[in-house]
């Protein structure tokens, strides 16, 4: 998939409040670092995992599933296999009447979902990762001496 980085920087700008499906508690799993980093850049976190379900990650409670989650949330972000993306986006687009954007993890795609997605308004974005994404577009990748391919007239 190929995506404007304008596009992602919007999403990634307007978002506010990120459900993240199949959030794990183990710090070396990428769904845990990823949930933790954006909770760092002041992303609120809602972790969703039915095993993890009553307890808390990054200062909020984890929830069973979508349908628990009370308030908006502007991106569900999913970490899960490409063949579970269509139940979560039915089940996203049920019960979030706010959502803006599906996010779909490093190598997770489904176009079946996307197209559900798109029909309603909702932005996808699929086989990426937002932190990465933030992490290049607002310049932190820079830092560590990753040539981004954003210029920036910043020092």
């Amino acid at each position: 998939m190929i995506y404007k980085d304008s596009f992602l920087k919007e999403i990634l700008t307007r978002t506010k409040r990120v459900a993240i499906v199949g959030v794990s508690d183990n710090p070396v799993r990428a769904s845990y670092f990823v949930a933790r980093y954006l909770s760092l850049r002041k992303f609120e976190i809602v972790p969703v995992n039915p095993k993890l379900a009553g307890q808390t990650l990054f200062g909020a409670k984890v929830v069973a599933s979508l349908t628990e989650i009370e308030g908006p949330v502007d991106m569900v972000d999913i970490f899960r296999r490409s063949e579970a993306v269509p139940e979560i986006v039915e089940g996203a687009l049920a019960q979030l009447s706010d959502l803006r954007t599906v996010w779909m993890q490093i190598g997770v795609e489904n176009h079946e979902a996307a197209a559900l997605c798109e029909a309603r308004g909702v932005d996808v974005v699929m086989n990426r990762c937002p932190k990465i994404e933030y992490q290049r577009l607002f310049g932190e990748l820079r830092m560590g001496g990753f040539a981004t391919g954003v210029i920036s007239s910043k020092l």
